[in-house]
């Protein structure tokens, strides 16, 4: 099987060395794909020299491809190809890739983000969302429920082991609400690192008072092996949203469970990626309404974290090496499971 993975324009490289989300999707499929045995090509200037394996290259995109670099393609004889979420919406793209006679496939990584009516059709151009909230929200599209693995170059996850302290991670804004785990660790009494960038800092200013507050460590973005020993040294991962939110991808799911980290979870709503995500064994998940206050919200969030607490590091990671595995997950892709 020959399989096309293709770049997009884009403020970070493929796969990003720190924060970055359809990026790191996009190579976690290209790694599944070649670990499976398939012939991988990176379509597109901005994937890293540096990136490992053997991959095959072609620098061009497919929207500025002429005539002579489309035939190029077609030579390859590509039985998949792989995209962002954007691209299939586009008519200079869509135009390109039809001249190339093969399936096309993306993950839907925005909640926000409009189709035109007909873009997929559940066979040749199929559509994967993540949870049942965001296949209700697509379902003119006829997507397929799938989890999303992400990964980066050297976050291969060690052998797990009991973690010492809460984790929360991601970018740190107000949709994601870090400021919701920082009251529920307050109400532990435990200590709770802040590892991502700071993509709003009127949130930061606004919520000052609780998010610089002494039981709280502020590590910044990190990729990477440290990343990975970051998720390692955490006993639970603190997810958390803001009401309105619809969680799209949810990254730090999988990159916890690999590293053998429960998740304690906020859910405003059932159907999230958090439900779709954990299980009884890997974590749990804090129901709430998106009536309740933040003080309530933070009081079901420590219960949800002391139970996670108990979880066992090992099953957490044998659980999430199955569920979150770029092979399997490139399998479902391809529709060969």
């Amino acid at each position: 099987m020959k399989v096309g993975i293709c770049d997009f324009p884009s403020a970070y490289q493929f796969p990003p060395r720190g924060y970055g989300g359809i990026e790191r999707w996009l190579w976690s499929v290209a790694v599944g794909a070649q670990d499976w045995g398939a012939e991988v090509y990176l379509i597109g200037p901005q994937w890293r020299s540096d990136a490992p394996g053997r991959f095959r290259r072609r620098e061009v995109r497919l929207e500025d491809a002429d005539a002579s670099a489309l035939a190029d393609l077609n030579r390859l004889g590509l039985d998949l190809l792989v995209v962002g979420h954007e691209y299939p919406a586009l008519p200079s793209w869509r135009a390109a890739w039809q001249s190339l006679d093969c399936p096309v496939v993306t993950f839907q990584h925005d909640a926000t983000f409009a189709h035109p009516a007909g873009t997929f059709d559940g066979a040749r151009s199929r559509l994967y969302c993540y949870s049942p909230e965001m296949c209700a929200r697509y379902a003119a599209h006829q997507p397929v429920q799938e989890l999303s693995v992400q990964t980066g170059i050297d976050e291969d996850p060690r052998p797990a082991r009991h973690g010492h302290h809460l984790l929360w991670l991601g970018r740190v804004c107000a949709p994601k609400a870090p400021h919701l785990a920082v009251l529920a660790a307050q109400r532990l009494g435990r200590r709770l690192r802040i590892v991502g960038p700071i993509h709003d800092e009127q949130y930061v200013r606004r919520h000052a008072d609780i998010l610089h507050a002494d039981h709280v460590e502020w590590v910044g973005e990190v990729g990477g092996a440290d990343k990975a020993a970051v998720l390692r040294a955490g006993q639970t991962l603190v997810y958390t949203c803001s009401r309105a939110y619809v969680e799209a991808g949810a990254a730090v799911f999988g990159e916890a469970l690999r590293a053998g980290t429960p998740v304690a979870a906020l859910a405003w709503r059932p159907g999230t990626c958090a439900q779709a995500a954990l299980c009884e064994q890997t974590g749990v998940v804090a129901a709430v309404n998106a009536e309740d206050d933040d003080e309530t919200a933070a009081d079901a969030l420590a219960l949800a974290i002391e139970a996670a607490d108990r979880l066992d590091p090992h099953t957490v990671q044998a659980v999430g090496f199955e569920r979150f595995h770029p092979v399997r997950h490139f399998e479902v892709l391809a529709g060969l499971r």
